[in-house]
C-alpha cells in the first residue's frame, strides 16, 4: 500500500488486515464470510457503543452510521440477540487456566513453603477437589489429560502425585482454544489503543502501552534472544500474577464477599514477534 495519499488510519488497518488475511485463508475462511462478520461487528458497535446514555440507536440510525441497509442492520441485530454473551463464552474457555491459577494461589493446595503442593488425584484437597473448586462441572480426568498434554502437569515418579510444572496454561496447537486466545489478545490490544487515542479528549488516564523494537538485528543471535525474551517475560508475568491473583474474587474466596461493586476484567499481555526486514524501495531508489 502506497503511503502518499493514504490516511494514517487506513495504513494502520492494512497492517492489521494483512496477517489476518493470511490466517483466514489458512483456515479456509473466504472473503464473503469475513465480510459478513465485519458487518455484524459494525452493527453491534453502532447499537451498543454510540447510544445517548438513555437508549440505543435505532436501526435507521445504525444504518446511517454503518452504511448498511436497515434490512442488513435488522438481520445482524437479530442474530446478535440469539448469541451468548462474549464474556460467558470466554470464561468457559478459560477453565483450565483457572485450575492452574487456583493451584498457585489457593493456600489449601500449597505446601508449607507457599508453593504449589504435590496433589493426589482423588481425596481431600486433591486435584479433583481443585478442579471442582475452580472449574465447576468439568471432569477432573479430562482437565488432567489436557494439562499433562501441554506439559503443565506431570506425575511424580516416586509418589505418583501430580506436580505443577508450569504456572501458566497455554494450549498447544492451532486449535479452538488458541483461536479463543487470539481473539481475546487482539481485541484487548485494540481496546487499549482506542482508549489511548481518545484519552486526551475525554480527560481519561491513558493505559500502559509499550513495545520494544529493533530492526537491524543479526540472525545469529535470534535463538538466544527468543530464549532470553521468553524467560524474562514469564518471570514478569509471574510477578504480576503474584500481586493480582489473590485479589481475584474466585481465588480470594470468603474474603472477596465483603467487596462491593461490579467485577472488572484486567491484565497485562506480553507477546513476542519477529519478521524478516523487507528492503524499503524508497530508500533503495535514493541511494
Amino acid at each position: 500500500m502506497k503511503h502518499s495519499d493514504t490516511p494514517p488510519l487506513h495504513r494502520a488497518l492494512y497492517r492489521i488486515l494483512r496477517p489476518l488475511a493470511r490466517l483466514l485463508l489458512r483456515n479456509g475462511i473466504p472473503f464473503g464470510e469475513f465480510a459478513d462478520l465485519v458487518k455484524r461487528a459494525y452493527v453491534e458497535a453502532a447499537l451498543e457503543d454510540f447510544g445517548d446514555g438513555r437508549r440505543k440507536p435505532t436501526d435507521s440510525r445504525a444504518a446511517v452510521m454503518t452504511g448498511l441497509t436497515r434490512k442488513e442492520v435488522r438481520r445482524h441485530r437479530e442474530n446478535l440477540a440469539g448469541e451468548p454473551a462474549g464474556n460467558a463464552t470466554a470464561s468457559q474457555a478459560n477453565r483450565a487456566s483457572r485450575v492452574v491459577s487456583g493451584w498457585v494461589h489457593d493456600a489449601a493446595f500449597q505446601n508449607r513453603d507457599g508453593e504449589p503442593a504435590l496433589l493426589a488425584f482423588d481425596g481431600a484437597m486433591s486435584f479433583s477437589e481443585l478442579v471442582k473448586r475452580y472449574s465447576g462441572d468439568m471432569p477432573p480426568r479430562a482437565v488432567l489429560d489436557e494439562l499433562v498434554r501441554v506439559g503443565v502437569v506431570a506425575v511424580d515418579g516416586d509418589s505418583g502425585h501430580l506436580v505443577l510444572k508450569q504456572r501458566a496454561y497455554v494450549p498447544a496447537g492451532d486449535n479452538e482454544e488458541m483461536l479463543q486466545i487470539f481473539g481475546e489478545d487482539v481485541s484487548d490490544l485494540i481496546v487499549t489503543i482506542d482508549h489511548n487515542l481518545v484519552s486526551g479528549e475525554s480527560d481519561r488516564q491513558p493505559l500502559f502501552q509499550r513495545t520494544l523494537t529493533y530492526n537491524n538485528v543479526p540472525p545469529e543471535i535470534m535463538a538466544r534472544w527468543r530464549q532470553h525474551a521468553a524467560a524474562r517475560s514469564q518471570e514478569l508475568l509471574e510477578q504480576l500474577d503474584q500481586w493480582l491473583g489473590p485479589h481475584d474474587r474466585d481465588i480470594a474466596g470468603a474474603g472477596g464477599k465483603d467487596q462491593t461493586g461490579e467485577s472488572v476484567r484486567t491484565g497485562v499481555s506480553i507477546f513476542y514477534f519477529e519478521e524478516p526486514l523487507q528492503p524499503d524501495p524508497d530508500m533503495e531508489s535514493n541511494q
